[in-house]
């Protein structure tokens, strides 16, 4: 593989991971914006623009954009984080640059009022479906509880609310600015003509004007330091299952030691073989538990969920929290170091086959950290962790210590779970 890089005079990077033996191209356009960089008056503009883009630009409806990926035989798709906008589509490489081509369009939408507020609607059946299937917006509830008032405490979907209140021209003053080409990369993977790229950027992107943008990242801490525990519910009584979501802090996307929160999370938390599969999975007492280690910019989190029996949901959190102790009183076995390094070598030699996912990984270091790792480099990572590095993890992001948990399902709001707890 081979990795290449040019950033245009308006502060475009191009960037490519070519594979000479590739068979497929995947192509996308990563916008560094998210419902992080919103405020109250527009939340959920991130997400709600997503779905604009494929509503048509001036010289194109969105009936000849879908007509166009199909005839290209395109699989292509978009989708909206805390961080980034990403557009992405996988084409035979005879089609590298009319996919370029269609995409660097879409990045220039008409935005007409008449389709703005058709598909409000669209978002408005979003958010309440969200909340109406489980776990019935726990996991945003959640992050909102944890991270307070830093900005990735905002949903990507917005409210109700705000949704209701956002007008056409903010979002178009959010796409002007936010959509400039110095806060975009255009990344491709696989079968890559990395100098016909280059040239089909210049031809479509090369007058985009550049605007300035603020800086992402807060200084602050996500929680206050000290911050006791805190559980709320949202009650669904017609529901089956009850549902929990709980966050701790853990390593951000600078901490080096991120890549072994990933790992811990492997090890305590997969859907397989994990110390909680074993403990509480396999064992019939819960239908979902498991743990990830999610990073972003300036902030990170463990997000440890389950879903059970309402009954047992008190009793398997506990049990959750003894497995978070006893891994941090009695440290972790080589043994299970090696199956859960395995397990993790192996996502990343099978992710690393698919140009598709070497897009989504390429695209998104570089919009975060302006840095490549081949396929080899995440390898070597992941073989150069250590048990050293595991226990340093559990010492500084004790997973049973202070947490924010939302229940979500038939249990009420219930005062000894927790103190302070409220409800929905």
């Amino acid at each position: 593989m081979k990795f290449l890089h040019e950033r245009l005079d308006n502060g475009l990077d191009v960037i490519a991971e070519v594979t000479d033996s590739g068979l497929s191209t995947s192509v996308g356009f990563f916008v560094k914006t998210g419902a992080r960089d919103e405020t109250d008056e527009l939340w959920g503009v991130s997400h709600f623009l997503e779905h604009m883009v494929f509503k048509g630009t001036v010289d194109l409806s969105g009936d000849e954009i879908n007509r166009r990926f199909d005839w290209m035989g395109a699989t292509a798709n978009a989708f909206t984080s805390e961080e980034d906008t990403v557009y992405h589509a996988a084409v035979l490489p005879e089609q590298q640059h009319e996919v370029v081509s269609l995409i660097a369009q879409m990045m220039r939408p008409a935005l007409r009022e008449e389709d703005f507020t058709t598909e409000k609607l669209v978002i408005l059946e979003e958010i309440r479906m969200y909340d109406d299937q489980p776990p019935f917006g726990a996991d945003d509830r959640c992050r909102a509880a944890f991270f307070g008032r830093h900005p990735l405490a905002r949903s990507v979907l917005g409210t109700v609310e705000s949704i209701e209140a956002l007008p056409v021209e903010a979002m178009r003053d959010y796409h002007r600015r936010r959509y400039a080409p110095g806060n975009i990369v255009l990344a491709a993977s696989g079968a890559v003509d990395f100098r016909a790229l280059v040239e089909s950027a210049k031809r479509l992107c090369g007058d985009w004007e550049p605007q300035a943008t603020a800086a992402r990242t807060v200084p602050a801490e996500p929680r206050p330091p000290g911050l006791v525990s805190t559980i709320e519910h949202i009650t669904r009584p017609a529901a089956t299952l009850e549902y929990a979501v709980r966050m701790s802090a853990g390593p951000a996307g600078d901490d080096d030691d991120r890549y072994a929160a990933k790992l811990l999370s492997v090890l305590l938390g997969d859907e397989s073989g994990s110390r909680l599969y074993w403990s509480l999975v396999d064992s019939g007492e819960a239908e979902h538990a498991s743990c990830q280690h999610h990073d972003f910019l300036d902030a990170g989190f463990f997000a440890t969920q389950l879903s059970c029996d309402a009954e047992d949901v008190k009793e398997l959190l506990a049990r959750i929290d003894e497995v978070y102790a006893e891994a941090a009183a009695a440290g972790i076995g080589r043994p299970e170091l090696e199956q859960a390094r395995n397990k993790l070598a192996g996502r990343v030699v099978l992710g690393g086959e698919r140009p598709r996912r070497r897009l989504f990984g390429v695209g998104l270091e570089w919009a975060h950290t302006n840095t490549y790792r081949s396929v080899a480099d995440d390898l070597r990572i992941v073989e150069n962790l250590s048990l050293e590095d595991i226990h340093r993890v559990l010492a500084r992001w004790p997973l049973h210590g202070p947490s924010a948990t939302v229940l979500a399902g038939p249990v009420p709001a219930d005062a000894s779970l927790a103190a302070g707890s409220t409800a929905q």
